[in-house]
């Protein structure tokens, strides 16, 4: 018969929860170990390709060899840099870092964190010195100094039990209870990926699509294969003229434009008086296999744009394009003024790149080789698998999106807190093979989008200088995904007036940046457009608060026809389907 006293042991407690853990832990670290296998050996597909990495690597390390002389110079800068860190480290006389892995106190008053810290920084330093000397004209040099950095940020002291001074304490504080929990975190997220770590970075109970996140009260009033249409119920007696029709990224599901209410671009718009149509795309399957870029534009947008002619009666609309969905409708201006038709009024693009001359380091991954790569994996499973695309993305930003969650997760212990951008960012969706594959060669690798007649739709060669309608066009100053710098040359390629603004922050923080109480990161705006974004950025006007005022009261100008009645979902010629957020976004 088992002893009661220990049982209630908390020692013997704590043992009885290693040990289930460790039988959790058996089966999970041999299908981890199978799935890294067979993405290291190429059996199984990955976005970090080993072998344009080595080659990479053998390149630029041919160039450094070459030069002998500079190479030594830089060496001894970097080893007298490192020398006097750690001097001023055993002396205490180190300044604060600003860096936000070190940000926390103790990692100044513990001298052994605070050397093994600044000496970190002082040969990520030294290692970007020697990168920066060799010429940045080739995609191998990109990949060396990307992946050189991922090394770099995983050595990070703060990344390790024993030398970060703030998991040391946790771990003594709770009598090892944090690394329990630690652990236990890390089988969870190697469960949620089947083998696969899939690192948490919200609570993924925190919110439920339709109750915490996209609750705008609407209406899908159309669906087809490829999307719902919803229109969302009036919040205003009467509405503007003209419908807008927002258009999101496929890569992800569209609440990202419906968030909570503070930070909704769709109420903050019904609460202007429009009429908001919102596409909301299906989460492919097999099924969408062949559903090529085409199907994208003419069982999306285009027919939407039927689609809000029958709810509205008007033959008119603004139309609102994100990321990727920004360039569906770049790429349906084009061909609509192709076709002589001019149903759209106005148009918007957010964080929308549509020349692809300088993609920044997404450049890493996609290739000529890795395109071949891809076209085979697809041809098995008809789709990519959208934690690909999220892995990509998180190692561009991997200190932020990848190490901070490795600390907080699994050296604290913790639970990451309900975040709604990063719960989106989280819930992201298949892409296609038809669509990915064309997408990569003809718009990314060939940057045809930007050659008059470069591409074909439908049978018909589009041009975007022959774009007429009036652009307003955002990008935010630190956007990893569509950088600024990249979205800039739209302002010369359009052949109608644009209108740029380049907003603070990031991809998403940037967008969903709703007008309040709390001003975050402003926006900057200039009147004219040189070839040099530097050149505009140094004449542009810095104001405070959100950008969303300013599109809107340069959106409305465009339509200063009579308002009309509210107008109610079901009320037009189509019918209602089903209430938002409707069962596309719901599919996982």
């Amino acid at each position: 018969m088992s002893n009661p006293d220990l049982q209630s042991d908390p020692l013997n407690e704590r043992l009885l929860e290693y040990w289930s853990l460790m039988q959790r832990a058996q089966g999970l670290f041999s299908r981890a170990a199978t799935s890294t296998a067979a993405k290291v050996s190429g059996g199984d597909f990955s976005i970090v390709d080993s072998t344009s990495v080595a080659a990479a690597y053998a390149k630029v390390g041919m160039a450094m060899a070459t030069r002998p002389a500079d190479l030594m110079a830089l060496q001894q800068s970097a080893f007298g840099k490192m020398a006097n860190i750690w001097m001023a480290g055993w002396t205490g006389t180190a300044s604060k870092i600003k860096d936000r892995r070190f940000r926390d106190d103790s990692w100044n008053t513990d001298p052994i964190a605070r050397v093994c810290r600044d000496v970190h920084l002082a040969l990520e330093e030294a290692t970007l010195e020697i990168l920066n000397q060799f010429p940045e004209d080739s995609k191998e040099h990109l990949r060396v100094k990307f992946y050189t950095r991922q090394i770099l940020s995983a050595l990070a002291p703060s990344n390790f039990l024993t030398l970060n001074p703030q998991a040391r304490k946790k771990l003594l504080d709770t009598d090892g209870q944090s690394l329990l929990d630690g652990f236990s975190n890390l089988l969870d997220d190697l469960e949620r990926g089947d083998g696969r770590l899939d690192i948490a970075t919200n609570d993924p109970k925190a919110f439920v699509v339709g109750r915490d996140l996209g609750t705008t009260p609407g209406k899908v009033v159309f669906q087809n294969d490829m999307m719902q249409l919803i229109q969302f119920e009036p919040r205003t007696k009467t509405q503007r003229k003209r419908p807008i029709l927002f258009v999101p990224a496929w890569i992800n599901k569209y609440y990202i434009m419906d968030m909570r209410e503070k930070n909704s671009l769709v109420r903050y718009m019904l609460d202007r008086g429009h009429t908001v149509f919102i596409i909301s795309w299906v989460n492919p399957g097999p099924e969408h296999a062949e559903k090529s870029f085409e199907h994208y534009m003419n069982e999306g947008p285009l027919a939407a744009i039927d689609a809000i002619e029958l709810a509205t009666g008007e033959k008119k609309i603004n139309i609102l394009g994100f990321c990727i969905g920004g360039i569906l409708v770049t790429a349906t201006l084009a061909y609509l003024a192709a076709k002589g038709d001019n149903r759209v009024a106005a148009a918007t693009t957010l964080a929308t790149m549509v020349d692809f001359t300088d993609v920044g380091e997404i450049g890493v991954f996609i290739d000529d080789e890795r395109l071949e790569t891809l076209r085979d994996h697809m041809a098995e499973t008809g789709h990519l698998e959208g934690y690909h695309m999220q892995d990509m993305f998180s190692m561009i930003r991997e200190n932020d999106l990848v190490w901070s969650f490795h600390v907080m997760n699994y050296l604290m212990g913790n639970k990451p807190p309900a975040f709604d951008l990063l719960y989106w960012n989280s819930d992201s969706t298949r892409l296609p093979a038809a669509m990915l594959l064309w997408y990569l060669e003809q718009i990314y690798l060939r940057n045809a989008l930007r050659q008059p007649g470069g591409l074909v739709l439908n049978g018909t060669k589009i041009d975007l200088g022959k774009i007429k309608t009036p652009c307003f066009v955002l990008a935010t100053k630190e956007d990893h995904i569509a950088p600024w710098r990249s979205v800039y040359p739209t302002t010369g390629l359009l052949g109608g007036d644009v209108k740029f603004v380049l907003g603070g922050s990031g991809h998403i923080a940037g967008v969903i940046n709703p007008p309040g109480e709390r001003e975050k990161y402003g926006y900057w705006i200039g009147r004219d457009y040189p070839e040099s974004p530097e050149e505009w950025l140094e004449k542009a006007t810095h104001a405070k608060g959100s950008w969303w005022p300013t599109w809107a009261d340069w959106l409305e100008a465009k339509d200063r026809a009579k308002q009309v009645p509210a107008r109610v979902p079901g009320d037009g010629r189509l019918d209602i389907i089903e209430d938002a957020p409707g069962t596309y976004v719901l599919s996982k």
